[in-house]
Order: C-alpha cells, then structure tokens, then sequence
C-alpha cells in the first residue's frame, strides 16, 4: 500500500497544550492508523515530530568587527605621528623604518607560531611580496626621509593623495566600484587635509623640491601596495599577509642595519622605546586589523577611513604633546571626518509603491 498523509495543528495562549489536526490518504488502499503501545498518541502525533526552532533573524554577531578594526587602525596610526617625532630626532629614515618593522616581524611571528597559521599559499605570494616591498619597505623609508625635507603641513598634504590612488587603483585594477557618496566624501576629506597642512604650514613652509617629491613618492608606494594587498587577501589570513609583507619589508631596509645599530647606542631611552611602540602597535596590530577589515570591504572605501588620521594627529598633539590647533586647523580636521562620514555612508533603497 502506498500513500500520502498531511496533517496540520494550530494552538494558541494557554491554550498551547490543544490542537486539531486533520488528514487524508491516497493510494490502492487507505486505512486508518490503529493506535498501539508503538504509536504516539494525542496532539504529539497529531502534529508529528518536533520541528526545529527557525533561525534566529538579524545582522550577524561579527558583523562589527571590520569596523572596529578599521577604528583601531586609525586610532594607532595617528598615534604614530606623535612617537615617530621622538624617535626621528636619534633615528635616521632608514634605521628608524628597519628597526619599527624588526620589531614588528618579531611580535607577528610569535602570534604566527601560537596561531600555527603557517606559510601562505603560493597564490598569495606576489600580492605579499609587492605590498611588501611598497608599503612595508619603501614607503616608511621615503616617508621619515620626506618629513625632514619639509615642514609636516605639507607632508600631510602631499600623503593624503595616497588614499585617492588607492580608489583610482582599485577601480581599474580590481574592477572596484566608484559610487558617487564614495568620490564625493573623499574630495570632502582631501580639501580638510589640504586645510589642515596649510594651517600647520602657517602659509610659509620650508618645502623642498626632494622633499615633496619623496612625500609623493610615498603616496604612491602605499597606494600600490594597499591595491596588491588586497588580492592577496582572498587566499591568505589577514595575520598571514601582515606577518610575512612586514618581513620582506624588513629585508628590503636590511641595508640600514649598520645605521641602526651605531644610533641605538647612542639614542636616548625614549627613542628606542617609541621606535619598539611603533613597531607593536602601529605596525604590527594596526597593519593586521587593517587587513582583517580589507578583506571585507573595498580597497577604496578603506583607503578613504584614513582620511580621519590627521584630525585625529591634530587631537593627539593637543593632549599630548599640548599643541593647541589653530582654529584653521580645527576646520580642517572637521572636514576629513565629515568625508570619511559620508565615504562610509550608504544610500537608503526606497520602497517601491504598490501598482
């Protein structure tokens, strides 16, 4: 005998434990079931077996992380700034950049270690290598060497093409999606950056031909090494990318090691120990959260986040260093975190109108 059997039930309040069921049967015969010692009975059987709960509804636990690690990346970045100034005054370009990514290879490699992430696969490679050598090696080189040529207002405002690079990169090389809000927040951003460094310029900086040419230099660098980065993302952990990219970028600044051991011994504490804070913190925590929210969003969309960096530096430099920003400077500062906002913004999706 073959056959189809439908049931359903319904109960409501405290009334939960009725329920009604009704049931039809087809096939060369039909015969009602019999109960027995086997057979459920009452409204268990009625209802068949229990169901499993529905899944629960709404955005998703992690969903965010990305932009925490965004925010952790920014905070640490422009804390950057303020140490770099202690440890550039003993520290040459060369050997402040080699020994802030030595550390930083070293405490990235024991997480490694602890994690057992291993070697990345070898479709991650050229992505590592290149934003490596870029971003991890040439560009903190060029940019301590930059920041001595010219006055900060302008380094600020020569670095900060960087991000609109790495929005123009990922468009054509990544195939990346330029949407207007995104384009219109990062000019919002660029003109307070553009803001901020004429007031620390005070109209008049000292800026050299080499120096702006090396500032530039570094903008390019990051952005070609965030635009390699990325891809390289997909096949790799975020910690993979960051650990590996930080010891070509070690490698590539090898050649400043004599430098870097005739100035430790002769640089004052507070130096060495800002040079091994921006190797923990800025480098290695700040690179790898970096990575963890690229992997999740566009090169484009993170390159603009950074714009809030120098409003953060002008904030920084109030409570630490007790420099009080021009009001000039505030307007500035306002701007790249109105760009950032609106970067980061979505456009709401309007209902349709019923026919």
């Amino acid at each position: 005998m073959t056959g189809a059997i439908r049931g359903s039930g319904t109960g409501t309040g405290a009334d939960a434990g009725t329920g009604t069921g009704t049931g039809t049967g087809t096939g060369t015969g039909a015969a009602a079931r019999t109960p027995t010692a086997d057979t459920p009975q009452g409204p268990a059987a009625a209802h068949g077996p229990e169901a499993p709960p529905p899944p629960v509804s709404g955005p998703a636990p992690t969903a965010w992380l990305p932009v925490a690690a965004a925010g952790v990346t920014v905070l640490l970045w422009a804390s950057a700034f303020v140490s770099i100034r202690s440890a550039g005054a003993a520290y040459s370009p060369g050997a402040l950049a080699l020994g802030r990514l030595l550390t930083g290879a070293l405490v990235l490699g024991v997480f490694c270690l602890v994690r057992r992430e291993g070697v990345p696969p070898r479709a991650a490679w050229p992505g590592i290598v290149v934003s490596g050598v870029l971003w991890f090696g040439v560009y903190m080189v060029v940019l301590n060497w930059g920041e001595q040529e010219v006055d900060a207002g302008t380094a600020a405002m020569v670095v900060n093409i960087g991000p609109l690079l790495i929005a123009l990169l990922g468009g054509r090389l990544l195939r990346e999606s330029l949407p207007p809000r995104l384009l219109a927040g990062m000019a919002v951003s660029f003109a307070g950056a553009v803001v901020v460094g004429l007031s620390m310029s005070g109209g008049g900086g000292d800026a050299s031909v080499l120096g702006v040419l090396l500032c530039l230099l570094a903008a390019v660098a990051y952005a070609g090494g965030v635009v390699a980065q990325k891809p390289a993302l997909a096949r790799a952990s975020a910690l993979q990318v960051t650990t590996f990219g930080c010891a070509i970028g070690a490698v590539a600044c090898l050649p400043f090691a004599g430098q870097l051991v005739d100035q430790a011994g002769g640089a004052p504490v507070s130096a060495t120990l800002n040079m091994v804070y921006l190797g923990v913190f800025p480098t290695a925590l700040a690179f790898t959260t970096w990575a963890y929210a690229l992997a999740r969003t566009t090169a484009g969309r993170m390159g603009a986040t950074t714009y809030a960096v120098p409003a953060l530096v002008v904030l920084m430099s109030w409570l630490a260093l007790g420099e009080l920003p021009a009001p000039l400077t505030l307007v500035g500062g306002a701007l790249c975190l109105a760009g950032v906002a609106v970067s980061r913004s979505r456009s709401r999706v309007r209902p349709r109108r019923p026919a």
